[in-house]
């Protein structure tokens, strides 16, 4: 009787590469249950079944209304005392036979507990505080609409709603500040006042006073360089982070590329919050096989060409997976999204590897009728790291003219400028990722799909990221009557906690005791006063509903309002004048069909029209004038802007 292993992967794509890598010639036979795939794979005369459980083992759907049996042990006659784990971090041939050769003794029962007790921590919180927010608004009103929070989500979208307040609540103040450049063998330089604000425009006039008309005399020359050490490997936050600066990805959209990435086989896993590469990755092998890619070739041979090669370490350390690092392999035909978070991906791994960069700083004192301004010039005169970064980095040289102590400098712009300060910025997703983190609310693979649901819920909308004033009213509401729900320190004590399951200091049935008790009176408290809450949050997604439906003055009689309308009979969308009820005015417009609508405030400067913004799944939204005989149009426009 032929010996039979079960291997179980989480999809489908890893279970083919798990069986053509364990299969001793390579070639697994695939099948199919009830549409669900798996594999058969031979090794050493033992049969591998090879099955993925996305999607099969387990369902929430249930077929009809009534009750039904719930199959609480479905794998009661399996022993878990023989299952072993596969610890890999790459679908990479070797690392699955290297992971299947030293597969670890036992399940690893502790961090099993500690996803359980995940699950059920958020579950509690999620479906109940949901439900709580759904039926408020329902039990007041009668209405039903969807709405949502959690113990990560709350106070994410609080985090929002206290920087909008700062933004709202900031009055600019006034400073003023000296703008002035010299000329040296006829190129300009600026030269910085060594008062960097002035409070006053009393002072300010003095400065410029003394110094307008004036020749500089460099007092002194101070020169000396100083290293930069290359950028420590990704973690999956620090890659979105800088997939959003570099490329303007979200980081919904870079996981979702690094996923695809990590099926087939270009890079390590990517939900780690390592910034630390193992010994045991073969950074050479790595080198060579993207050496064999044009982009990459110089680069890898310069670092092959090292004696010794040691990437530079960040902080952060991940017990499940190390940094996200290419594994060499040759990609075929990549989306544009995958090709350039590959690329990002690949020239931040030789960065790790470069050595450190070295700039030359030169600091001159120049002075100007007993004022002292600065001249400062920078230039890398050793590129080390930056090498293999560079089309991701936004260093900038300024290069100056050899100089010497005494040198006379005339001052060809000088003045006095008027400035203001300005609000603290709203933040934008890599921002709020970057605080998600530092507050350490939620977790690596969970922190993107919250800020997705803010936005699926119409309570933020935009980048930089706005609160909607329905997303504003449910976390005032909350805040008045039910503060703890938006609490950090009770969401980081949870997460702590459960990391604490995962090293075996506390059992899994404390934390969710714990969970259960936190959650208990705030709900309490909740149903007290859910008339009050349904109410207050009914009347922002009235005001919600009306101002997405009003796109912009009507052009036609400049009274009315131009209003997203919905044909009861055929459920077609067109816009329309608000007027035409009183029947003063029966101006309309198509509308696109597909896709969600918002207005902009902006009218069409050819006709007056209202410009609407459509945005559909999949594409970038885009912009257009909503009359279709726009002047515009005929030129080829959008909207005439």
């Amino acid at each position: 009787m032929t010996r039979s292993t079960l291997v179980i992967c989480e999809k489908p794509t890893a279970a083919k590469r798990i069986a053509q890598a364990l299969d001793d010639a390579g070639m697994p036979e695939s099948f199919r249950e009830r549409g669900v795939p798996y594999f058969v794979a031979h090794r050493d005369g033992a049969e591998l079944i090879v099955v993925s459980a996305l999607g099969h083992l387990f369902t929430v759907a249930q077929k009809g209304g009534g009750w039904t049996y719930l199959l609480r042990h479905v794998c009661g006659g399996g022993s878990l005392d023989r299952a072993r784990r596969m610890r890999y971090s790459t679908l990479t041939d070797q690392d699955i036979v290297g992971a299947w050769e030293k597969m670890s003794a036992t399940l690893d029962f502790p961090l099993i507990e500690a996803g359980r007790a995940r699950h059920e921590v958020d579950w509690l919180f999620g479906i109940n505080l949901s439900r709580a927010l759904t039926l408020s608004v329902k039990n007041a009103t009668g209405y039903y609409r969807t709405l949502s929070s959690g113990r990560v989500q709350g106070p994410t979208l609080n985090f929002i709603k206290e920087r909008e307040v700062e933004v709202r609540a900031f009055v600019p103040t006034p400073f003023w500040v000296i703008e002035a450049e010299t000329e040296i063998d006829g190129k300009r330089y600026p030269l910085e006042y060594a008062r960097p604000r002035i409070e006053t425009e009393r002072e300010a006039q003095e400065v410029e006073a003394a110094c307008k008309g004036r020749e500089g005399i460099i007092a002194s020359i101070r020169s000396w360089r100083h290293g930069q050490p290359p950028p420590h490997p990704f973690s999956l936050g620090d890659l979105q982070r800088e997939a959003y600066s570099q490329l303007r990805y979200s980081p919904r959209s870079t996981l979702r590329a690094a996923e695809g990435l990590y099926l087939d086989a270009l890079i390590s896993y990517p939900r780690t919050s390592s910034q630390r590469l193992p010994p045991s990755i073969d950074l050479a092998e790595i080198l060579r096989g993207l050496g064999r890619r044009r982009a990459y070739a110089d680069l890898a041979e310069r670092l092959l060409s090292k004696p010794a090669l040691r990437p530079r370490q960040g902080e952060k350390d991940d017990p499940a997976h190390p940094a996200i690092y290419p594994t060499g392999n040759t990609p075929g035909r990549l989306s544009k999204v995958q090709g350039r978070v590959y690329d990002l991906i690949c020239r931040r791994f030789m960065a790790t590897l470069g050595d450190p960069a070295v700039r030359q700083r030169m600091d001159a004192e120049v002075e100007v009728n007993g004022h002292l301004f600065r001249l400062r010039g920078s230039r890398i005169v050793e590129p080390g790291w930056m090498l293999f970064y560079k089309p991701y980095l936004r260093e900038k040289e300024a290069v100056l003219p050899a100089l010497r102590e005494g040198q006379v400098l005339a001052l060809v712009r000088l003045e006095a400028v008027r400035k203001q300060t300005k609000p603290p910025p709203r933040f934008n997703p890599g921002s709020l990722l970057k605080l998600m983190e530092d507050e350490m609310i939620g977790t690596k693979a969970t922190r993107t799909d919250i800020i997705d649901t803010l936005f699926k819920r119409g309570y933020v909308d935009g980048s930089p990221i706005d609160i909607t004033d329905l997303g504003f009213t449910i976390v005032e509401t909350l805040g008045r009557y039910c503060p703890e729900i938006l609490s950090v320190e009770m969401t980081r004590r949870l997460e702590r906690d459960l990391e604490l399951i995962q090293t075996g200091e506390v059992p899994a049935e404390a934390v969710v005791h714990e969970a259960i008790e936190a959650l208990e009176p705030i709900l309490r408290g909740f149903k007290s006063k859910e008339r009050l809450i349904g109410a207050e949050i009914n009347e922002a997604l009235w005001a919600e509903q009306r101002l997405a439906n009003v796109l912009g003055p009507c052009p036609s009689c400049g009274t009315g309002e131009i209003r997203l309308i919905r044909n009861k009979r055929t459920g077609k969308r067109f816009a329309g004048c608000s007027n035409y009820f009183n029947g003063s005015c029966d101006a309309s417009f198509p509308l696109p069909q597909r896709g969600k609508i918002q207005p902009v405030g902006r009218s069409c400067p050819s006709c007056g029209a209202p410009i609407i913004r459509v945005i559909r799944r999949g594409r970038r939204p885009w912009e257009l004038c909503i009359n279709f005989d726009c002047p515009s149009k005929k030129k080829g426009g959008d909207h005439g802007g």
